[in-house]
């Protein structure tokens, strides 16, 4: 089962600030796709098996919630977690938070398409049994 919580530590650089210092809002969802990467592939589903498969996934939905600043130099941990799996999507619950403190949260739907058409396609049985999050 996947449903444990992954996640990512992350340090906030230059590049990913305003001219204030404070972290940009749209990097906070580079944050949540780098933890969601990183989690599929600490599972083995890495771009070997995505491109091997023919299939990709994609932002469908995403529902996010800031509540408190992050600032240069600060160190981050992004993380993800699934909540529901459909047969062509996959809902995680993110975070990212400094020291403990949330500071964004979000839902996001990732949906499962064919590589060449782009459109939706069943994830495969595998992924599916080693995805399922507890119920």
């Amino acid at each position: 089962m996947a449903a444990e919580e992954f996640s990512l530590p992350l340090r906030v650089y230059i590049e990913d600030t305003d001219a204030g210092g404070i972290v940009y809002y749209v990097n906070y969802l580079k944050y949540m796709e780098r933890a969601r990467t990183e989690y599929m592939r600490s599972l083995g589903y890495g771009k070997d098996y995505i491109f091997n498969h023919d299939l990709m996934f994609v932002v469908r939905d995403a529902a996010i919630r800031y509540l408190a600043p992050a600032q240069l130099d600060d160190e981050l941990q992004a993380s993800a977690r699934i909540t529901a799996l459909g047969g062509a999507s996959i809902v995680f619950a993110q975070t990212v938070r400094r020291a403990g403190q949330v500071l964004a949260s979000g839902e996001l739907t990732i949906a499962c398409v064919d590589r060449n058409g782009v459109r939706p396609r069943r994830i495969p049985g595998d992924m599916r049994s080693r995805l399922a999050p507890a119920q």
